[in-house]
């Protein structure tokens, strides 16, 4: 892809949103970032990456917020002041710098961790949502991890509460809401090849 394009991910769970991602970065030929942004920190803040792990999508209980998000626009952000702040927070400024970075480096796709929203000064970043209905989402997760459909519903509706309660603490918009998003898409009604090729169209023309 000639034009620098970041593109921002978010998804409910059993959406099929990272499928998708990785299908539009390899249409694309640009890189995905996933997990790679928590190994990423944590090799650049000496972290062990397990704390990141831990945290991962997930909200603190203090409001820090205002603090991370004040830096952006820039690429580096400087933590020796953050010290007796919770863990939770320091995680979130060390991924807020290297979601930068990777933005600020090439055409990239990038899944969750409010990166929409921490790049939300850019004007070559793209935010996408995507969603499904949730009887889908529940076949699909128990078809992929073998579980009964109500042990899938349970781990759906919990692992969106913590999406979304990440997505609402740090950021000032509504997780899922379409006024939050560029586009959002049903994959349930495209599926993962269709939703791939309608998200390729999109980038392709901007």
């Amino acid at each position: 892809m000639d034009k620098r394009l970041v593109i921002c991910i978010g998804r409910q769970f059993g959406s099929g949103g990272r499928e998708i991602g990785q299908g539009l970065a390899e249409k694309l030929g640009i890189p995905l970032y996933d997990k790679e942004i928590l190994k990423k920190a944590a090799a650049e803040s000496g972290i062990v990456e397990e704390l990141f792990e831990k945290a991962d999508e997930k909200p603190s209980n203090s409001f820090l917020y205002s603090l991370s998000m004040g830096t952006h626009g820039q690429h580096t952000v400087n933590f020796t002041n953050y010290n007796d702040y919770l863990t939770n927070d320091k995680l979130f400024l060390f991924q807020c710098s290297t979601i930068r970075e990777l933005a600020e480096k090439s055409s990239c796709v990038i899944i969750g961790r409010c990166a929409d929203y921490i790049l939300r000064s850019r004007e070559d970043m793209l935010s996408v949502f995507i969603h499904a209905p949730l009887e889908l989402r529940i076949q699909r997760i128990a078809r992929l991890n073998n579980i009964e459909e109500d042990a899938a519903r349970a781990l759906i509706k919990k692992t969106d509460r913590q999406r979304a309660n990440y997505y609402n603490f740090y950021a000032d918009r509504d997780w899922g809401a379409a006024s939050s998003y560029d586009i959002t898409l049903n994959s349930g009604k495209f599926g993962v090849e269709r939703s791939v090729e309608v998200l390729t169209g999109i980038c392709e023309r901007l």
